[in-house]
């Protein structure tokens, strides 16, 4: 169910509600009339006119079981009472006795499809002139109108979110093609090149090798991201296939190792604490570290080593990597995990932005969480994730 709040939103939004109770309160005499959202377990004044001080306004609630309206939503019937105290069905009624009404009326308000959504409804103290024709069928007007209205809105607001979609996947698409060409083409170029100095100059084959490995080597790692991207992005959704791994912590420490051979001259401080066995796809997680350790690498303070810890607290897998350096900035943070952002400080400008969105897909298949804290020139990222899951089949 949609908050209350929403409920009010959805009903105030309507400008013909006021002048709806108004028309119920002059024709009928009655000097409370209400638009009330009835469910199986709330009752929330959507609207109200009231003339007798009955003290009930828009967002206020009443207890389900205390009204007429529930009894109302159960049957989809319409509950009209002239006077109480003459009623054969409703003189007993606890109801009026405790809300100090003698005349009622509410008229269900039912949705497209059929779906009952709440009333329309008005109460006195003073009996009323209200079982007729012409009472019934006004209220079953104003009951419609409001139904259509709520109706449009819902159709509104899903065509407004369908085309906020189709823009953010139009600019999705402009991010993938722009960033996919700079980023692709420079490595390309750098082979194209090499390729050319090795055909002018066959001597020079030697050192070109080692530029040409680290071209093709990066351009690799490009298509693996975007393959990943398009698994987690453009499909179902990243999926993984978990075993029980008894040494997770020397897959991570491979991963440490080749970074550091990849970064001569920086350090990398990896404490493994792991203790029990871990319900996952090791190949995943160590490309959640690698890629969380690329980034502290190539953001963080040259000269200070990179912290990267992996424990299992109470029942839980914590793997968090720590680089020092500028702090990213607070909006920043919020974004960071989206596909296609680059980081703004020195150093961001290389790469899909793809990196962070992985490392969520690879969180959130293994039904853990990633966040980030950046203050005071520290940032590190802390990845977590149930210790022992279920061993049935993939899930992603």
């Amino acid at each position: 169910m949609e908050s209350a709040s929403a409920e009010v939103a959805a009903v105030t939004g309507i400008e013909s509600v006021p002048r709806i109770l108004d028309v119920v309160c002059r024709t009928t005499g009655m000097g409370f009339a209400a638009v009330a959202r009835v469910t199986e377990s709330q009752w929330i004044c959507c609207a109200s006119r009231d003339e007798i001080g009955f003290g009930l306004k828009a967002g206020g609630e009443l207890p389900l079981q205390t009204t007429i309206c529930n009894e109302i939503r159960q049957s989809g019937e319409a509950v009209v009472i002239d006077h109480v105290a003459e009623d054969e069905a409703y003189h007993a009624h606890p109801t009026p006795a405790l809300y100090g009404f003698q005349s009622y009326i509410s008229v269900p308000i039912i949705r497209k499809g059929g779906k009952f959504w709440g009333t329309l409804c008005a109460i006195d103290p003073r009996p009323a002139k209200l079982n007729s024709a012409e009472v019934r069928n006004t209220f079953n007007l104003f009951a419609e109108l409001i139904a259509v209205h709520l109706d449009n809105n819902d159709s509104v607001m899903n065509a407004e979110s369908n085309l906020d979609l189709v823009r953010q996947q139009s600019l999705l698409r402009e991010q993938f093609i722009a960033v996919l060409g700079h980023d692709l083409r420079s490595p390309l170029q750098t082979i194209l090149t090499s390729l050319h100095v090795i055909a002018l100059a066959p001597d020079r084959s030697a050192a070109m090798i080692g530029i040409l490995k680290k071209s093709a080597t990066r351009m690799a790692e490009l298509v693996d991201n975007l393959m990943d991207f398009a698994r987690a992005r453009l499909g179902q959704g990243m999926t993984i296939q978990p075993v029980l791994e008894q040494n997770l912590g020397d897959e991570l420490r491979q991963v440490v190792d080749e970074l550091l051979s990849a970064h001569p001259g920086r350090a990398i401080d990896y404490r493994d604490e792991l203790a029990a066995p871990v319900w996952c796809e090791a190949p995943r997680l160590a490309q959640l570290v690698s890629n969380l350790l690329i980034n502290a690498l190539k953001y963080g303070d040259p000269n200070e080593p990179v912290g990267f810890r992996a424990r299992d607290v109470e029942g839980t897998l914590e793997l968090s990597v720590t680089n020092y350096g500028t702090d990213i900035p607070l909006a920043d943070q919020q974004s960071l995990f989206e596909p296609f952002v680059r980081g703004a400080r020195p150093g961001g400008g290389e790469g899909l932005g793809l990196g962070l969105y992985i490392v969520w897909s690879i969180a959130r298949a293994h039904g853990g969480e990633i966040q980030v804290s950046s203050r005071d020139g520290m940032t590190t990222f802390t990845f977590r994730m149930p210790l022992l899951g279920s061993s049935d089949d993939t899930i992603g």
